[in-house]
């Protein structure tokens, strides 16, 4: 059986944070800021992992509340979202990711994201992809006040 999930999410920049996008430190004079390292990227693709296999959300699992989870990477929480998948005998179909940020330019970086984001799933490289865009100019993003994103996860369960 096929499941898929969708996952969003967005955070204000600020100045005396690291820039993490998809496990990668980016270089950047702002970061984004939130309880964990705010890695967007992540927190959707968490989101969208969750909600294929209908198991609430990202802030139900680690709530902004818990001191557990101040600063704490987003990879590590990516890893325990996968052990929730595997505890219910689901695999990785394939995960496709849209980072929407007006500055860094992500080019350089987005294998790097699919490498780590990969390794964190014990998927291969082939399941993950990882694209960037601006938002031209408009809104919150445009204007370089927050980064968004979104993820869509296909999951299947495991044959094993």
């Amino acid at each position: 059986m096929h499941r898929i999930g969708i996952g969003y999410d967005v955070h204000r920049l600020c100045k005396g944070r690291k820039l993490i996008l998809g496990g990668v430190n980016i270089p950047s004079s702002r970061g984004l800021s939130g309880h964990s390292d705010a890695d967007v990227l992540l927190h959707a693709v968490c989101d969208a992992l969750l909600g294929a296999c209908a198991q609430k959300d990202i802030g139900e699992h680690f709530p902004d509340s818990h001191s557990a989870y101040k600063n704490i990477s987003s990879i590590k929480l990516l890893k325990k979202v996968d052990s929730v998948l595997k505890k219910l005998k689901y695999s990785i179909g394939n995960i496709d990711t849209v980072i929407v940020a007006e500055h860094p330019r992500l080019g350089p970086f987005k294998a790097k994201m699919c490498r780590k984001i990969a390794k964190a799933l014990g998927a291969s490289c082939g399941r993950v992809n990882v694209k960037a865009t601006t938002a031209e100019g408009t809104g919150p993003v445009g204007r370089g006040e927050v980064i968004s994103a979104y993820a869509v996860a296909l999951i299947e369960r495991s044959k094993k």
